[in-house]
């Protein structure tokens, strides 16, 4: 392929995980507005839930039909299926057909996270691979700052072209997924699967996965409200570590079949760069997760600002993956990147531990700019590392573990991280109260007339009499809306923004060790040289080879080691 024929395609796949990254930011900020509507406040979690749960099963499926059925058309039916699904949820009447609809979206974003990058490893060198593959995470970064800002404008507009705004916070994927299935069947055109052997799909495998994953998420998902120690809590342990053991059970059996191959771990170098992904996937998510959410409550941010906020971690993103994708193209080396990355995050969460309520933006910015740093050097150099740590028939599910491992890793972040902070939150709040300059500024403010009579300081004199009498209405009030605490008056507010900042504060230290962890394994990750040729180079190259053989077999000349089966089909085929 020339140059230019490989960016239009780069386009196309670009676009099509721009849909699948866009739509995990874009709902967040349209949430509140969408449930209001739809009548469905209490139900809004089961949304997101939904498209977290089947968007992450589906990713090593994708990855494994792709390899048996090829990557352009799997790539196809993923788009297809998540503009089904964006157009289906822009029309919902309930919040229960949202979640039907948004899981069918979470059926093609499955898909949309992990082909494109297999098939990058089909059409590129590791070497020249990483020179494209930062510009995959400049749509991540792009995703994460657009998002809350188009979710926030299109949930604010009454109607747009007479439909109501909030739901062209789904169909707005309609136009972007036109374009990326255009260009990709003017564009992708790679040879065709040249194995000709009977294929065994690993409908257990798939089955397993389910049952083992599906009740972690949700447990992960739900835990908090239902209580990490509850009957349904216990329920998804005990259903999701049989569904762990069936998977390994199955996956042993099928062998070379299955859907994440066994034979994968025994690589010391894709087995460390998974346990990588799922640290810095936990690292990463709480980062992005807790920072917006500190942003917005005690800087007094809109979800908007927020996102703009998060710049300088985008910025140093965009950065060190580019830097570090033309350094690994021109050395062929790149196992410094994940020690400086993981070190770079943990100096940056370091910095964390010492905000406060009155922390300067500019120190959080910095320290963004750090985190940033660091995710940039290892996004795609642990995948670069798993899928050169293969054989070229099994890039794409090794693309997709790798990226599968990475959201569980993710997805446990957030889950242990807010489980962390709203369990710290009374404790923190308490030792706030009796902090003596915050409580003289709060019985001056309580003294004052006009703060008594301002109704915007209404709620927050309802919670403080709740915090007097030893309430635990305030774990709930900042689990839910928090408006109020940026319209009332300062010192009223003041306690609650510090405790809340505190407990903000041993979330940065979970982070940080789990980063630290990440760190001091980096080290033994083993680099293997980057090979030189494609995917699809090497497996013709091969299939060259095995028929030179059987030519030279044919004339008489010298035989070479027995072919085998496999191999002897290619070359009848041939």
């Amino acid at each position: 392929m020339t140059h230019r024929q490989i960016l239009f395609v780069i386009y196309g796949l670009m676009a099509g995980m721009f849909l699948s990254a866009l739509d995990q930011t874009i709902v967040g900020t349209s949430i509140r507005t969408i449930s209001d509507d739809l009548h469905g406040l209490s139900q809004q979690a089961w949304v997101t839930t939904a498209y977290l749960i089947v968007s992450t099963i589906a990713t090593p499926i994708y990855g494994k039909l792709s390899d048996i059925f090829g990557r352009r058309p799997l790539f196809l039916i993923a788009i297809i299926v998540f503009l089904g699904g964006s157009v289906l949820s822009g029309i919902s009447t309930s919040m229960y057909e949202l979640a039907v609809f948004r899981a069918i979206q979470g059926l093609g974003a499955g898909g949309l996270m992990a082909l494109p990058l297999a098939i990058m490893g089909d059409m590129l060198a590791p070497r020249e691979r990483a020179k494209y593959q930062g510009y995959f995470l400049a749509v991540f970064g792009i995703s994460s700052v657009i998002g809350p800002l188009i979710g926030g404008v299109l949930a604010g507009a009454p109607f747009i072209l007479g439909i109501t705004g909030w739901r062209w916070v789904f169909l707005i994927n309609v136009p972007i997924g036109i374009i990326a299935l255009a260009m990709v069947v003017r564009f992708l055109h790679l040879p065709k699967k040249s194995e000709n052997r009977s294929v065994r799909i690993d409908w257990w495998g798939a089955t397993t996965v389910i049952i083992a994953v599906a009740p972690l998420l949700l447990v992960a998902e739900q835990g908090r409200d239902w209580g990490w120690g509850s009957a349904g809590a216990w329920a998804c342990y005990i259903v999701g570590g049989l569904g762990i053991l069936a998977f390994i059970l199955v996956e042993r059996m099928m062998k070379d079949d299955a859907l994440i191959p066994l034979k994968l771990f025994k690589s010391s170098t894709f087995s460390m760069a998974t346990i990588l992904g799922i640290l810095v996937g936990f690292g990463m998510f709480g980062a992005l997760s807790s920072i917006p959410l500190f942003l917005q409550l005690v800087n007094g941010s809109t979800p908007t600002e927020s996102g703009y906020q998060l710049l300088p971690m985008i910025l140093g993103l965009m950065i060190s993956s580019i830097v570090s994708g033309q350094l690994i193209s021109r050395t062929g080396r790149y196992k410094i990147f994940p020690v400086v990355g993981t070190g770079l995050m943990s100096l940056g969460f370091f910095l964390f531990t010492f905000i406060q309520a009155s922390t300067p933006i500019w120190y959080i910015m910095f320290g963004m700019f750090l985190v940033g740093l660091g995710l940039g050097q290892l996004m795609q150099t642990l995948t670069i590392a798993s899928q050169n740590s293969v054989g070229p028939r099994d890039i794409g599910v090794a693309t997709s573990a790798s990226t599968f491992f990475r959201q569980i890793g993710g997805t446990l972040g957030v889950a242990v991280l807010f489980s962390v902070l709203f369990t710290r939150i009374p404790t923190t709040i308490k030792a706030a109260f009796e902090n003596p300059t915050l409580l003289n500024n709060m019985k001056a403010a309580l003294a004052d007339p006009k703060v008594l009579a301002d109704p915007g300081n209404k709620q927050i004199l309802t919670l403080l009499q709740g915090q007097q009498a030893g309430s635990s209405s305030v774990t709930t009030s900042l689990d839910g809306d928090t408006q109020f605490l940026t319209t009332a008056d300062h010192r009223l507010a003041a306690p609650f923004l510090h405790g809340f900042a505190d407990a903000t504060v041993t979330v940065f230290w979970v982070s940080l060790i789990v980063v630290l962890v990440a760190f001091i394994l980096s080290f033994f990750l083993k680099a293997t040289p980057l090979r030189q040729k494609s995917a699809l180079q090497e497996v013709a190259d091969a299939d060259a080879a095995i028929i030179a053989t059987r030519a030279a077999e044919m004339v008489g000349a010298p035989l070479e080691p027995s072919l085998s089966t496999q191999e002897n089909d290619i070359v009848d085929r041939k």
